[in-house]
């Protein structure tokens, strides 16, 4: 059903939706040049490709736009969410998505066991296994070196899984650690998902107005996209989550142009109510944390007073410079924007799996199942 702006604008659907969609997929150089890392990993047939990129970077449409490209009948196709699961669950994870059954509480050594005779009958029949494992900053040291062994399957000398690790930035750093020199050496290409340009944000609104029918109404001041941008930073997200508040405003002001003074009064309350929540949930968490009576790691000593350079005023106890106040207040406030975003990314990969588990119970009967063990 379409809502009140869709209606009045002409649109066909909501042209600026927060969840990934396939059918908006925007073809950035950056993101070109990761589906083409993506689309060679599957020729190559072997080996792990990395892609990593800001929260709301357009990793998930860009796997999805994948999937759908992907004709090839004898590819077995895994999309996994990692939401904080234990060790142990991620090759039951596997085994579920592939449609293989999985007897309660099984060991890990008959969970491989099972995996390798169920990827050996596929390899045996023509096929081989593509796992993708998305937000993989969140899986743990094990459930990485799981997905290793997993990689070490082969037959004939032909790998029998290959698997893709989608995650955030942070995931680059793990992947450096010593304990994982055996993972990195099978990568076989990664690559970083970059913000989008000033011009590739005007391009990337156009297409999405495009792909709902955009007769261009509403219509765009000339300073409207850079004001966008700078606002984004070139996030497709935050593109998104602005455009669609900016266009609900212009309908209920009955406005057909959009300028950037509007764009920046938009962003304006979108700021606002984005630390009232913050507020909200560090009230909420102040709430359930007990008190700590244990000193501050770092005591503030005075110093003399340097008008020049106001971040001279703030020492620590051991002679080490703080920033000022408003430095450190603005940086927790974005280091709590960016913890938040990544819980609504694992609620929304918590919802994901629940549908892919109700959707298990209509699988075809006659399919081929193995009951790992």
């Amino acid at each position: 059903m379409l809502g009140m702006y869709e209606q009045h604008y002409g649109f066909s659907a909501k042209p600026f939706k927060l969840t990934p969609d396939s059918e908006f997929y925007f073809p950035s150089e950056q993101h070109q040049r990761a589906m083409a890392f993506l689309q060679y990993g599957v020729q190559q047939a072997d080996g792990f490709i990395v892609i990593t990129g800001e929260v709301g970077a357009g990793k998930t449409t860009l796997v999805r736009t994948l999937l759908q490209r992907l004709e090839d009948p004898s590819l077995q196709i895994a999309n996994i969410v990692s939401s904080q699961l234990q060790d142990s669950e991620i090759l039951q994870l596997v085994a579920l998505k592939l449609g293989y059954k999985v007897k309660d509480n099984p060991s890990k050594v008959a969970l491989l066991n099972g995996l390798q005779t169920a990827f050996t009958q596929k390899g045996q029949q023509g096929g081989r296994s593509l796992l993708i494992v998305d937000e993989a900053q969140n899986l743990s040291p094990g459930s990485l070196e799981e997905l290793r062994m997993l990689s070490n399957f082969q037959l004939d000398g032909s790998a029998l899984v290959q698997i893709f690790l989608v995650g955030q930035p942070e995931f680059r750093e793990t992947l450096l650690a010593p304990s994982f020199e055996q993972l990195r050496q099978r990568v076989i290409a990664s690559h970083h998902l970059s913000a989008m340009t000033a011009q590739e944000t005007q391009a990337y609104i156009e297409h999405r107005l495009s792909v709902v029918g955009w007769s261009g109404q509403p219509a765009f001041e000339e300073d409207a996209f850079g004001a966008i941008h700078n606002m984004t930073s070139g996030l497709p997200r935050r593109i998104n989550n602005l455009m669609d508040r900016t266009l609900l405003a212009c309908f209920l002001d009955e406005e057909e142009l959009i300028a950037a003074h509007r764009i920046w009064q938009i962003a304006q309350e979108i700021e606002t109510e984005r630390k009232a929540g913050l507020a909200a949930e560090a009230q909420s968490i102040a709430m359930q944390t007990p008190l700590d009576s244990s000193p501050l790691p770092l005591q503030a000593q005075a110093v003399k007073v340097d008008k020049a350079n106001p971040k001279l005023n703030y020492a620590s106890s051991d002679g080490a410079y703080l920033d000022p106040p408003v430095d450190r207040e603005r940086n927790s406030f974005e280091a709590d924007v960016d913890a938040l975003e990544q819980r609504i990314d694992e609620a929304m990969a918590l919802l994901q799996e629940a549908r892919l588990l109700l959707r298990q119970r209509t699988l075809d009967p006659t399919a081929p199942t193995v009951e790992v063990s």
